[in-house]
C-alpha cells in the first residue's frame, strides 16, 4: 500500500485527492464528470488494497474467462455540495452487497465531514458479452470486508 492508494479504515475505503483546475468547469467548481473519475480511482484502489492485484487477477481470470471485464452496470449518484479548486476530498468506498456476478459499492465524496456526492455503483463481471461469478477470491474479500464494516458500526 502507498499514500496513493489510500487506506481502509474500519471496512471502508478512505483515498484523498486534491482538487486541480483541470477538474474544475468554468465557475470553479468541480465539473460534474471529474467526480466519476475520483471514485473510479477510489474503487480500483480499493480492489487493489483488497488484495485484488488486477494484473495478477487478469492473468488468472484470463485462463478461466477470457475477454473478462468489470463494468459499471449502474449508478445512482446525488450531488449534494460543489467543491472547488485546492480542496481536499476524501473518496470513501464500502461494499454494500455482494452478489454472484455482480457487487454493489457505496461511494461518498467528501470535503471534512461534509458529504458532496453520495453513490451507489453497481459493478458487473462480464466475460464473452455475459455476466459470470465474480472470482472467488475477490468475492471473499469483499464479503469479509463487508463483514468488519457491519462489525464497527
Amino acid at each position: 500500500m502507498t499514500a496513493l492508494d489510500g487506506e481502509i479504515r474500519a471496512g471502508r475505503h478512505v483515498m484523498q485527492v486534491r482538487v486541480y483546475y483541470e477538474d474544475t468547469d468554468f465557475s470553479g467548481a468541480v465539473y460534474h464528470a471529474s467526480y466519476l473519475r475520483f471514485m473510479e480511482r477510489g474503487r480500483s484502489n480499493y480492489l487493489r488494497l483488497l488484495g485484488a492485484d488486477q494484473r495478477a487477477l487478469f492473468e488468472e481470470t484470463v485462463r478461466e474467462a477470457p475477454g473478462f471485464a468489470f463494468v459499471v452496470r449502474a449508478m445512482q449518484i446525488e450531488f449534494l455540495k460543489p467543491a472547488g479548486m485546492d480542496d481536499v476530498l476524501d473518496v470513501v468506498t464500502e461494499t454494500a452487497e455482494v452478489r454472484g456476478a455482480s457487487v454493489t459499492l457505496r461511494q461518498q465524496v467528501m470535503r471534512g465531514a461534509d458529504v458532496l456526492i453520495d453513490a451507489q455503483v453497481k459493478v458487473a463481471f462480464v466475460s464473452g458479452g455475459r455476466a459470470r461469478p465474480i472470482p472467488k477470491p475477490l468475492r471473499v474479500a469483499m464479503r469479509a470486508d463487508r463483514e468488519r464494516s457491519a462489525g464497527s458500526d
